[in-house]
């Protein structure tokens, strides 16, 4: 597949990139500054501003699917839509947060007290994105949670995946891998189990 990731020199942008070239495909990398990320064969690298739909356009057209992997406290929903639909892109994954992941039944992780204050602005707004995706009958799109620990570490190729509640271990853990969740996002980019839905991975 021919695929654009958003946000290619983060670092869940990079992982991402790392398992799609590692299974075959072709892919695009877009961020404001592309500069550090190393070249690789089947990666071809563009400097552009996701919130801007006129340059982004363009470089989406003849692909399969988009990537998301922006922060959401800056971004726009509607937007980003708009854009990947006027590209003719079919499909949209979205890197998204733990945060909008339900506890208890009606409880989201961020509503409960111990929820760190300093991501709750990132956090609201991946739900608001989340939501918005939601309303969102003619895109096919997918938002993957991650577990609450989302950092770099080992491809073990070992995880679980859930929907809309935070995935536990028998510790009471919430974790993944950045390397495990490019697992499950391409393996979700390559067979299509979450049209329109929200799901999450963790150990």
């Amino acid at each position: 597949m021919k695929v654009v990731i958003l946000g290619i020199s983060g670092r869940v942008g990079s992982r991402l990139s790392h398992e799609l070239l590692q299974r075959g495909h072709q892919v695009i990398g877009i961020a404001r500054d592309v500069s550090n990320v190393p070249a690789q064969s089947g990666l071809t690298l563009a400097s552009a501003d996701v919130a801007d739909v006129e340059r982004l356009v363009p470089l989406l057209k003849g692909h399969d699917a988009v990537v998301s992997t922006t922060r959401f406290v800056g971004s726009d929903a509607s937007s980003l839509i708009a854009a990947v639909k006027a590209a003719g892109v079919p499909r949209l994954l979205v890197v998204g947060g733990a945060g909008s992941l339900e506890v208890a039944p009606g409880v989201a992780l961020i509503d409960t007290p111990q929820f760190p204050a300093a991501y709750k602005e990132e956090a609201s707004a991946g739900r608001d994105f989340l939501n918005v995706l939601r309303g969102e009958q003619a895109l096919d799109w997918t938002f993957l949670s991650p577990s609450a620990l989302f950092e770099p570490g080992q491809r073990t190729g070992r995880f679980r995946l859930g929907s809309d509640s935070l995935l536990v271990d028998a510790d009471g853990n919430s974790a993944i891998s950045m390397e495990d969740y490019a697992i499950a996002l391409v393996d979700e980019l390559e067979q299509a189990k979450h049209s329109r839905k929200r799901f999450t991975v963790g150990y």
